[in-house]
């Protein structure tokens, strides 16, 4: 199969590609510089220098390849730790996953390609009330802090429109391995060693973690077959911060993280930042497994933490 990655230099990107060409497709990977064109080839893919919010570029790209699949992993998430200014932190992304799907998305449709996945999100876009653990059927927050709602819309906007053209949603998890906050050079990894990252109030928010190979596993998969329609990719533990964040610090060798008070934190993190630490829930992985086939390596994040972060000599 011929495959587009469009955004092949992001941590997800970086990690499919080399996948893609183990299953034997012939990849093709956009980036937005052409001084980054040498990580794309170098991954195993073709270079292809296009700016996923410049119409004309993504329809010529789109033109040249001809692809039979494009994947949608198109985003600007380096170093995003400012929760207090959630939305401003994620204004480019947000473009990156309203505009630049349009663009995608005509692109496949004027040259025939029959098969699109995109990259969404799980976690905090769930809704904050029933039970710890939401599957896709479930609705999303309906009313998000203020500072998420503009994400939370890019969020809605980009499953509307690629289910409507028949294509495939993967709501990834909270990312750790290379390229990812939680790995040996990671910004939380950082942030932990210095007691920067505290629990917040009872630190009840439950997160769902994925490791970038095992993204890139079930994107392959996506990629290969499966229904249109959402799916959550997910380990199967989700857990609440008051136990993965000590967990966390303990494999560090870091000293336990501090508590703040719910009231404190708003000042420090805002709104959305004390949403994520104390309120948010987690994601099943079930129809996933049942409809995709495909089931993470890393079934866990405390053995999935272990081993990422053992191969750093600072661990």
């Amino acid at each position: 199969m011929r495959v587009l990655v469009a955004g092949a230099t992001g941590a997800v990107g970086r990690a499919l590609v080399p996948v893609l060409r183990r299953r034997g497709h012939e990849v093709f990977g956009t980036t937005r510089s052409p001084s980054s064109a040498h990580v794309v080839q170098a991954n195993g893919a073709v270079p292809v220098i296009m700016d996923g919010l410049n119409r004309a570029q993504v329809l010529d790209a789109v033109r040249h390849v001809q692809p039979d699949a494009i994947v949608h992993q198109m985003t600007s998430l380096t170093h995003a730790t400012d929760l207090k200014h959630f939305d401003r932190q994620f204004a480019l992304t947000n473009r990156l996953r309203t505009e630049g799907t349009d663009h995608l998305i005509a692109a496949a449709r004027e040259v025939g390609t029959a098969r699109l996945v995109a990259q969404g999100f799980t976690g905090w876009p769930n809704a904050r009330e029933g039970g710890p653990v939401k599957s896709e059927t479930d609705p999303l927050d309906a009313t998000p802090p203020r500072q998420m709602r503009r994400s939370l819309d890019a969020i809605r906007e980009l499953e509307s429109k690629v289910l409507a053209a028949g294509g495939i949603v993967l709501r990834y998890g909270a990312f750790y391995g290379p390229g990812a906050p939680i790995a040996a050079d990671g910004d939380a990894v950082t942030m932990v060693r210095r007691r920067k990252l505290p629990i917040v109030g009872k630190g009840g928010g439950v997160w769902s973690f994925i490791h970038i190979d095992d993204v890139a596993t079930a994107t392959a998969l996506a990629v290969e077959g499966g229904p249109s329609g959402v799916y959550n990719i997910v380990d199967d533990e989700p857990t609440p911060v008051c136990v993965w964040l000590p967990e966390l610090a303990r494999i560090l060798r870091a000293r336990p993280p501090l508590h703040v008070p719910a009231w404190i934190a708003r000042f420090l993190i805002g709104e959305s930042g004390v949403s994520m630490m104390t309120q948010i829930r987690g994601s099943s992985n079930e129809k996933a497994k049942r409809v995709l086939a495909w089931a993470p390596a890393y079934a866990s994040w405390r053995e999935g933490f272990r081993r990422e972060l053992s191969r750093s000599s600072a661990v």
